[in-house]
């Protein structure tokens, strides 16, 4: 919600107006920077909207494949700190909680695709990719398969929302 107010009172101020026409002038450049954005909570609008400016004078599949490795960069970022740093932080806490049994359940069969799945879907759909490149670092996802897989859903999943965006226009 923060991000979203966030957004509509920059879309309002004129130096940042002129700041994202400004990004045109960068295009995929600017499409890059805007994929940064696009994956984290409290940017997710900004960069949407970035992207949605972007999309009036560049063609649609390009915009979305460098926002899309833009996303990617945003999302190895959240994926290392996660693998690396938070889970440490979380060690206790999950020994706490279970532990050895948790630790049972997750390596079963039945469960250890499922948080790298549950990520993806996450990564994919248009909400803020943290809790899904979260699941993907828990899950100890090696870095060359999440490159592959945050690339495509975020390319996907920002190709979806700047089309639909087109049928919305006023």
């Amino acid at each position: 919600m923060f991000g979203i107010i966030f957004a509509l009172v920059l879309s309002r101020i004129e130096i940042f107006h002129q700041f994202i026409l400004q990004l045109g002038g960068f295009e995929y450049v600017g499409a890059f920077f805007a994929g940064i954005l696009f994956v984290s909570t409290f940017t997710v609008a900004t960069g949407a909207l970035i992207l949605l400016v972007l999309i009036e004078n560049l063609p649609l599949f390009p915009i979305a494949v460098a926002a899309g490795a833009g996303g990617v960069f945003g999302d190895l970022v959240i994926f290392y700190f996660v693998r690396d740093r938070l889970s440490d932080e979380i060690e206790d806490l999950y020994n706490r909680f279970g532990g050895k049994h948790l630790t049972h359940i997750i390596h079963t069969v039945y469960f250890r695709w499922t948080l790298p799945v549950v990520g993806a879907v996450i990564i994919a759909s248009p909400l803020p990719d943290e809790i899904g490149v979260s699941l993907m670092g828990i899950s100890k996802m090696k870095v060359n398969r999440f490159i592959v897989i945050s690339f495509l859903l975020n390319t996907a999943g920002i190709l979806v929302v700047l089309w639909l965006s087109q049928f919305i226009k006023p």
